[in-house]
């Protein structure tokens, strides 16, 4: 069914020719589109800008302009990373917020993961034991962004999706894949072990109790909040990238 009619018209176009594209995705020039849209040229230049932005379609010199899979990521990473140039505590109600989000999906999510996750699960908590427990210590960033992903990466919900991308765009932005004691760490990655291990045995409560447990650990990290000005995570000169959609 058509949407609510909007005033931006090739916002409108997209939605309601969904076969328009051809078998790459590509769309007419926007000087077709004038014609048929009866709007002009630079008018939907405009709001092509704002589809692109969104994560709609995507803009290329030689192939035009393509439509792309709907997700909701970009939208929400763009407001996000505004909100954090705002105030950067806003990262607290955001976190708590994908906390929240993540415990609800849990047994929805982990109930549908295949061997094959759980061996990639299990890869990554190898990977991140192995960096911890190096002469030289690395912070597991990747292998903690990873492996929450993962968890849900089954869920056919793009709204959840997007949030949970988001997410860790965020927490890099503001600093918190660079600054951990190790003694938090260490627990960190006891309770993904206890997450990891129930999700391949099947016991998804004891695997629910441990993601709660772990969620809370973020509100204790050995640094102070998020607003505070002395808090090195997050230098008040620092300029998050929160135009960057890559």
């Amino acid at each position: 069914m058509p949407l609510i009619k909007s005033q931006n018209e090739f916002l409108q176009y997209l939605a309601e020719n969904q076969d328009s594209a051809d078998s790459s995705g590509r769309l007419p020039a926007l000087s077709d589109l004038s014609q048929t849209l009866g709007v002009s040229v630079s008018r939907l230049r405009e709001q092509l800008e704002i589809a692109r932005a969104l994560g709609f379609v995507e803009v290329r010199p030689r192939t035009g302009i393509r439509r792309l899979p709907y997700t909701f990521y970009p939208a929400v990473k763009q407001s996000l990373f505004y909100a954090l140039e705002i105030d950067r505590s806003f990262f607290d109600a955001f976190s708590e917020f994908r906390n929240r989000l993540e415990a609800a999906y849990w047994y929805e999510s982990v109930s549908s993961l295949t061997s094959q996750d759980h061996q990639l699960l299990q890869d990554l908590m190898a990977s991140a034991w192995k960096k911890l427990r190096s002469p030289q210590i690395t912070i597991p960033h990747t292998e903690h962004k990873e492996l929450h992903l993962r968890i849900y990466s089954r869920l056919e919900n793009p709204f959840v999706q997007g949030v949970l991308q988001a997410y860790w765009e965020a927490y890099e932005a503001v600093g918190l894949n660079q600054f951990a004691g190790y003694d938090y760490l260490q627990r960190v990655w006891e309770y993904h072990q206890t997450m990891v291990d129930s999700i391949c045995s099947g016991d998804f409560v004891v695997g629910y109790q441990a993601l709660l447990a772990h969620n809370d650990l973020l509100y204790h990290r050995p640094f102070e909040n998020l607003a505070g000005d002395r808090n090195p995570a997050f230098p008040q000169t620092d300029k998050l990238r929160w135009g960057t959609l890559e």
